[in-house]
């Protein structure tokens, strides 16, 4: 990956070198992990089919300078690996997830799914209601497998790997705008194999102008495809829903 990244900034080399000088600088390394082997027969889950089909969202934690701790909302599109919302709070109720995922159905659209773990937050009335009166399924995971919304789980591990692990957060006020940098990076520059070893935003474009080509030529001359990632979402200075939103797609 680390190679992908410097192909991308223009820099060229052979990539057992940039791997022999990474582990010469004695960074960290990306353990080889066992493959896990299949004891029963598995239910296989819902994959997404479109941009806005599912959203999975979860909490991460960590804590100020001062020792006071702060949560953190993650909401990611499933299918284009987007970061839509890192909403940090002291306190973060159902009430205030309705409200973030509100904000991006207005600025995106309304999804299908929303994946998530089984916490108050989640299971309560207020997310109920909300759910059902905009016709929006919930997908609750098995209690204590956390793998079944391995996309976000992936997500906050690059997060807390990246970013929560390498600052250091004064206020609240920091936290939001340390994490929202890292958030626009992360969906800018940051490639995916999965995604072609495009970055989250490149991809999503390139999904825009695929669906919108045949209406195109239907009506004109082919347009061009955009090139590079989406314009920077502009950042929501209202409290205490201090998030910004990628701009509607699809």
């Amino acid at each position: 990956m680390l190679h992908r990244v410097l192909r991308r900034e223009g820099v060229t080399a052979n990539h057992k070198r940039i791997e022999r000088l990474y582990r010469e600088e004695g960074l960290a390394l990306c353990r080889r992990r066992g493959r896990k082997r299949l004891s029963h027969l598995r239910v296989a889950r819902e994959q997404p089919v479109a941009i806005n089909h599912t959203w999975a969202v979860d909490f991460v934690h960590d804590g100020l300078s001062d020792g006071r701790g702060f949560r953190a909302l993650t909401v990611i599109d499933e299918f284009s690996r987007e970061c839509l919302a890192v909403e940090v709070g002291a306190s973060l109720t159902g009430e205030r997830v309705t409200r973030v995922l509100q904000r991006l159905c207005e600025l995106r659209a309304v999804p299908t799914v929303v994946r998530s773990d089984n916490g108050p937050e989640f299971r309560g009335r207020v997310m109920d209601e909300w759910a059902y009166q905009r016709g929006v399924r919930l997908h609750f995971i098995e209690p204590g497998k956390p793998t079944q919304n391995a996309f976000i789980e992936s997500f906050n591990s690059r997060l807390r790997e990246e970013c929560l692990n390498e600052q250091v957060f004064v206020s609240l006020e920091d936290a939001r705008r340390k994490i929202e940098q890292w958030r626009v990076e992360y969906n800018r520059a940051r490639p995916h194999s999965s995604l072609g070893y495009l970055a989250p935003e490149e991809f999503a474009a390139a999904q825009h102008y695929l669906r919108s080509e045949p209406a195109a030529r239907s009506a004109g001359p082919a347009q061009t495809m955009p090139s590079g990632a989406l314009h920077r979402a502009a950042v929501s200075v209202e409290e205490p829903d201090s998030f910004s939103s990628q701009p509607r797609i699809g």
